[in-house]
């Protein structure tokens, strides 16, 4: 079993900045990945990063380019998501995701396509909303 939990979210001015953090707990040996997901009202959920907790490699998405920074804790099985001159259009729900190692599956690290659907666990979100 393996719980997470989003913090860090709230009301930011368009061109602020904010942390988000997602600790892991549970059976965090087993962490193949982490993810971080955003939803805004009325679209799909967008995959923004991911990490391989084996050697460190990020997977992201072309749209958090030059504006948010990933870092991880490893000792606090935590990672982070430094976010920097946040516009509106970045207003929504943001998500931590987990993929695990398990038999007969291939674990994945996808931001994109059905396997971006079907991480192993997700928490419950953190609200961002960005506005003057």
């Amino acid at each position: 079993q393996l719980q997470l939990v989003e913090s860090g979210g709230g009301l930011v001015q368009p061109g602020g900045s904010l942390r988000l953090s997602c600790a892991a707990s549970g059976f965090t040996l087993g962490l193949y990945a982490m993810s971080w997901f955003r939803q805004a009202p009325g679209k799909e959920r967008e995959g923004l990063l991911c990490i391989r907790m084996s050697d460190s490699s990020t997977a992201y998405a072309d749209s958090v380019k030059g504006r948010f920074t990933f870092s991880r804790d490893v000792a606090k099985n935590t990672v982070y998501l430094q976010m920097n001159n946040l516009k509106p259009e970045d207003t929504a729900v943001y998500y931590c995701a987990a993929e695990v190692n398990k038999p007969l599956v291939t674990p994945h690290c996808a931001l994109e396509g059905p396997r971006s659907r079907e991480y192993d666990y997700w928490g419950e979100g953190t609200q961002v909303t960005v506005s003057s």
